[in-house]
């Protein structure tokens, strides 16, 4: 009788595991920092933008990946299709900041307030985040992955990256560290 019994306990079990595993979703809405699967793979084995190193040494940077967060300050057509985004450098927080302890979709990715510089990217954009309600554009935080060529920006000689992967957070689906006062963590 036991042995009968043995597979829907297997299946209950099973069932109660899937239950229990949360998703961040696309937004990353969890108390730390979720990582996409692919954002995973692109990261791997990327530097973490430091503007002084780069400005020290940009020839040492300019050989391997390069990753970082930014606000977008302006968007415009780049050559080939992409997008030129004008970013301000900022930095993830260690947790997110939640609305509700209990509830993690009150959370929302947390960065810097203070901007770390000035970066330009040339993305390939998605349909869904080159047009509509969502879409890519002033005020949306970017994770971009990419490295670094020579150019640079005309009007402010900042750095330009070729971006190979890029996260997006539409406007009001992220926060900096000076909504501390409306949420908790």
């Amino acid at each position: 009788m036991a042995m009968t019994r043995l597979p829907s306990l297997i299946g209950l079990a099973s069932l109660v595991a899937v239950a229990g595993c949360h998703s961040a979703g696309p937004y990353g809405f969890s108390p730390t920092y979720a990582p996409s699967v692919e954002e995973e793979k692109a990261i791997t084995g990327a530097r973490d933008y430091d503007p002084v190193m780069f400005a020290r040494e940009p020839e040492a940077w300019r050989k391997s990946n390069v990753t970082l967060f930014g606000v977008v300050t302006s968007r415009a057509p780049g050559p080939g299709g992409a997008v030129y985004m004008t970013m301000s450098v900022r930095k993830l927080e260690t947790r997110n900041l939640c609305s509700n302890r209990n509830d993690e979709e009150s959370c929302r990715v947390t960065v810097s307030d203070h901007d770390f510089g000035v970066v330009h990217a040339l993305v390939a954009l998605r349909p869904d985040d080159d047009m509509g309600e969502h879409s890519l554009g002033a005020g949306s935080l970017v994770r971009v992955v990419g490295s670094f060529g020579e150019d640079t920006d005309p009007n402010d000689g900042a750095p330009v990256m070729r971006a190979a992967f890029y996260r997006h957070w539409p406007r009001y689906f992220f926060v900096t560290r000076k909504s501390a006062d409306l949420m908790r963590q």
